[in-house]
């Protein structure tokens, strides 16, 4: 991290109520858990975004409004105007190869398929930090189904709980 530049937190998801509760919109559950509920988010850069100091730093939560796919375009766009490297940057994001309630850290590393991290790469590069969130397979859960339509898909109200709480294990 660079101490002198403003930290930016992502949550990965897709704008809209017909996507709430669904497994790809984890990473927006938890950057407004982050930001606190009485977060007064505005529209800028293709996205809502929060701005806070936390203990002496500037710390910008994003949620981007361009769909999943097209996360990087947001992402991008803030992180130029704001002047934040890349290694200010952590993105939280749902992650299929984990199950519901695991979660990982890594800096860096490949997409794995994930196509907000491909688009996110390609506008900033792929050294910043990652926060992954299990959201489990349809394997898993006995299921032959497309991963398109497993992250698109509503979590069942225990799956929801153990998100939430998870959620609330990440401290920024």
């Amino acid at each position: 991290m660079q101490e002198n530049k403003p930290i930016m937190i992502v949550g990965l998801g897709n704008p809209g109520p017909e996507y709430e509760r669904t497994r790809h919109n984890v990473g927006f559950m938890a950057v407004e858990h982050l930001a606190g509920g009485d977060a007064t988010w505005k529209s800028e850069h293709n996205a809502l975004t929060f701005r806070t100091d936390i203990d002496g730093h500037r710390v910008i939560f994003v949620k981007p409004m361009t769909f999943m796919n097209l996360s990087g375009d947001a992402v991008g766009a803030i992180a130029r105007f704001y002047k934040i490297p890349v290694e200010n940057i952590i993105v939280i994001h749902d992650d299929m190869d984990l199950k519901i309630g695991d979660l990982r850290t890594k800096v860096g590393g490949s997409s794995a398929g994930h196509n907000g991290i491909k688009s996110i790469d390609a506008a900033v590069g792929p050294e910043y930090q990652r926060i992954r969130i299990g959201i489990g397979h349809p394997r898993d859960a006995g299921l032959k189904m497309d991963g398109a339509d497993w992250v698109l898909g509503r979590f069942s109200d225990e799956e929801l709980s153990a998100i939430k709480s998870l959620i609330k294990t990440i401290a920024i």
